[in-house]
């Protein structure tokens, strides 16, 4: 899963990323307000973490400017400042939570689980369920009734992405920015033809209508995420 930390003071956005990525999150970085707007906008992460007092466009106008694109995509608040009005502020804006700093490393990553799951994107176990389909992202392999589908690296990202934006529209475009980069060197065409190993493999489990194309704009999953089961 994707996380963007948009965070001024260097060491703290290193500390951060470095906490996330040994979770196994994929982490890109932004130092100033503006240049984390034009991150976010391409609508490719899965969680946002920002930092409310930023050079350029604070946090809070971040936020504004992504909600009124209709980009909900879930937000962590960081401030120096335990302030009630300003944790008002940035709720109401449209964050989903708030930290204050001196950041706790765990509460950090509790919270942001939290959100996570509160939008639909982990499961209790921290593992995605679709149509059952089962994506254990801690080991980066999809399953079918205990079946490994083996897929790739690549493969699991871009399903992945799917899965946990299921029932939306995925662009092309914005699935290559996601899984290959922006500064990626591939064409839209790699995306067609790693969906086409994905249903290959999805095929074979009896899941061949799993994704969907969009004619002339993407793809997409729909499906309710399924609710595991307590066991004992």
């Amino acid at each position: 899963m994707q996380v963007l930390v948009v965070e001024d003071d260097v060491s703290l956005m290193h500390a951060v990323s470095s906490v996330f990525r040994e979770e196994g999150f994929t982490v890109h970085e932004s130092l100033c307000g503006d240049e984390g707007l034009f991150m976010a906008e391409q609508d490719i992460y899965d969680l946002i973490i920002l930092d409310v007092m930023l050079p350029g466009m604070s946090g809070i106008a971040l936020i504004h400017h992504l909600r009124s694109q209709g980009i909900m995509t879930p937000i962590l608040l960081l401030s120096a400042v335990d302030v009630i009005e300003r944790r008002v502020q940035g709720l109401d804006a449209g964050a989903d939570d708030y930290v204050v700093k001196p950041v706790a490393f765990p509460e950090l990553l509790a919270r942001s689980r939290a959100i996570l799951r509160r939008h639909g994107k982990l499961g209790d176990t921290g593992d995605i369920r679709v149509g059952g389909v089962v994506l254990r992202p801690r080991i980066q392999e999809g399953f079918v009734s205990e079946v490994p589908l083996k897929l790739s690296a690549k493969e699991y990202e871009l399903f992945e992405f799917l899965l946990i934006n299921r029932n939306q529209i995925l662009t092309r475009e914005q699935i290559l920015d996601r899984i290959w980069g922006f500064d990626t060197d591939s064409g839209a065409g790699i995306v067609d033809l790693y969906i086409h190993y994905l249903r290959k493999k999805l095929t074979a489990q009896g899941f061949s209508d799993l994704i969907q194309t969009v004619r002339g704009i993407g793809y997409m999953v729909k499906g309710k995420a399924d609710v595991p089961k307590n066991e004992n």
